[in-house]
């Protein structure tokens, strides 16, 4: 059975140092290691460093809650895939992707034009039925499914959007009609995948957790676009700039009409 060192040993040491050198240790060997290896078992770090498992299990539950390690029930212990940073930033998912040194790529689910619906055209600000230009993507990078993507884009604006196929950056498109995304605003929630989501994104059973993000970007003539995105909660953690309050915001009003392509 594993014990913590006897206390004239414990003595010579800070209390939390036991903890946060298991955890030192850890995060070390994680760079080291592969996306889906397993790391020591507990046994293995109470004889390496003489502790009890109840330290061990403080330093791997907070590399857990930080998404550098995952548990698997009835299995144990694995490096996770490593979390992307989600920054709220008018910038494309290529953009973002690269930055970070990972290869992006897309699949084209859908490519259309549809009628506006009512809750889009009220959030692009045009008529019901106006034409639209509808895309649907799965997002991917380094190979691994990162997130699904639904947008749409007034046909008035960049009429000729899909007649090359589709651009690989829709924002460049709108920079290059001359309606430049210039500010924008995101709703963010937390959700279970659909069943078609969970097959994209490579969701298990009991592992169908999402991020849904939902913006309204704007060009200085007004909105330009209207985007769904669904993100696979274990890839992603979000990143917050604050700063001191200024003038309050007021959200913009919506129905309760559910969104729909």
């Amino acid at each position: 059975m594993c014990q913590d060192r006897p206390k004239g040993h414990a003595m010579t040491q800070p209390a939390g140092y036991k903890h946060q050198a298991v955890r030192a240790y850890l995060a070390a060997l994680v760079d080291e290691l592969g996306v889906g290896d397993p790391i020591p078992s507990e046994r293995a770090l109470c004889d390496r460093f003489g502790v009890s498992r109840m330290t061990v299990r403080q330093a791997v539950d907070a590399l857990v809650a930080e998404g550098v390690l995952r548990r698997e029930q009835g299995r144990g212990t694995f490096v996770a895939p490593r979390l992307i940073d989600f920054e709220m930033r008018l910038t494309t998912f290529g953009e973002e992707m690269r930055a970070r040194g990972m290869e992006p790529a897309s699949r084209v689910l859908t490519a259309a034009r549809v009628p506006a619906t009512p809750a889009i055209a009220e959030s692009l600000q045009i008529e019901v039925g106006d034409p639209l230009h509808h895309l649907a993507r799965m997002r991917s990078a380094d190979g691994e499914p990162m997130s699904v993507e639904r947008l749409w884009v007034p046909v008035a604006l960049v009429p000729e959007l899909f007649d090359d196929g589709v651009p690989e950056s829709v924002y460049g498109a709108l920079r290059d009609a001359g309606c430049a995304p210039s500010w924008g605003e995101d709703t963010l929630s937390a959700g279970e995948a659909t069943d078609q989501e969970a097959e994209l994104l490579g969701l298990t059973p009991g592992r169908r957790v999402v991020m849904r993000a939902e913006r309204r970007t704007y060009a200085d003539l007004g909105p330009c676009m209207f985007s769904q995105a669904t993100y696979r909660s274990d890839r992603y953690s979000v990143w917050v700039p604050l700063r001191a309050p200024g003038a309050v915001l007021t959200p913009r009003q919506r129905n309760d009409e559910q969104v729909s392509a």
